[in-house]
């Protein structure tokens, strides 16, 4: 069991191999590329299949009652800090792995076929892929640093995608202001975290469960701080999730393809938001 576990870093990196190779392909050989431009929906498929089959057995294993797993790596070291960088598996965490995957590979099977004719027809794939292998990096972190640097590749990946019929002046007006917008919720999510980490010295999630958990009882800490923290924290799932005030992007972002709109702004990054909430 914990040998799957161990593995599971696997998850996010899966469509990484496809992105990376259409990448070089139009860099290097643009023109057989695009010539073979039907064959990568394939590997596409097939490598988001076996992240889903993957996120399935983590699934089962955490309903059979399986302890949450935790591995951490030292990315930065010092006397007074310390940067880790980890996955965490617990049963949110394997929800949501299912629910990306799942819908991922459905919406990469209709745009095969939707976007058959498209000139961008690649480029796309490019986009949709990264933001498969984001949102999969978003929902396995095990701390808030982590999950800010998820959370802006998502936002550059629905940019993109927003604006993927970028030569239209409609299209690239929405993604704009899609942008704009999240980056007001993305500044109040960062001054939350920068927040939280003054306040307890730790980014990680098992350490400020701890603290918190500690502290509130006996008045250790400052409750109107931490109420200003925590609503910042909030602000960033309002823009993600196009909550109102925050919602003013959303209408607009209906200007990319159809399958963006499905796997974006209906399933799995209006989601980001709830997680962030569930998570914390």
């Amino acid at each position: 069991m914990e040998h799957t576990y161990q593995y599971a870093w696997v998850i996010p990196l899966l469509p990484l191999p496809v992105i990376m190779s259409m990448g070089f392909g139009l860099i290097l050989i643009p023109t057989a590329t695009k010539n073979l431009r039907r064959i990568w929906a394939f590997p596409s498929v097939l490598l988001l299949s076996i992240a889903m089959v993957f996120s399935v057995q983590l699934s089962i294993q955490q309903i059979n009652g399986s302890s949450i797993y935790q591995y951490l790596w030292s990315w930065t070291v010092n006397n007074d800090f310390s940067l880790e960088f980890g996955y965490l598996i617990d049963p949110l965490t394997s929800i949501m792995l299912i629910l990306i995957t799942t819908v991922g590979i459905l919406v990469l099977i209709y745009s095969d076929g939707y976007m058959s004719h498209d000139e961008g027809y690649l480029r796309f794939f490019v986009y949709i892929s990264f933001f498969n292998t984001s949102m999969l990096g978003l929902v396995t972190s095990s701390n808030l640093i982590q999950i800010y640097f998820f959370w802006e590749l998502v936002g550059m990946c629905s940019y993109l995608l927003i604006g993927f019929w970028f030569t239209r002046p409609i299209a690239a007006s929405a993604c704009q202001k899609a942008s704009v917008t999240n980056r007001v919720g993305d500044f109040g999510l960062l001054l939350g975290i920068l927040g939280f980490f003054w306040i307890t010295g730790s980014l990680e999630f098992r350490d400020l469960f701890k603290i918190a958990n500690n502290w509130i009882p006996n008045n250790g800490i400052n409750s109107l701080l931490t109420t200003l923290c925590a609503f910042l924290l909030f602000l960033g799932a309002v823009a993600k999730s196009a909550q109102f005030p925050l919602h003013v992007w959303l209408p607009d972002a209906m200007e990319g393809p159809t399958p963006i709109s499905a796997l974006i702004h209906a399933a799995t990054m209006v989601a980001a938001g709830i997680f962030l909430l569930a998570r914390l």
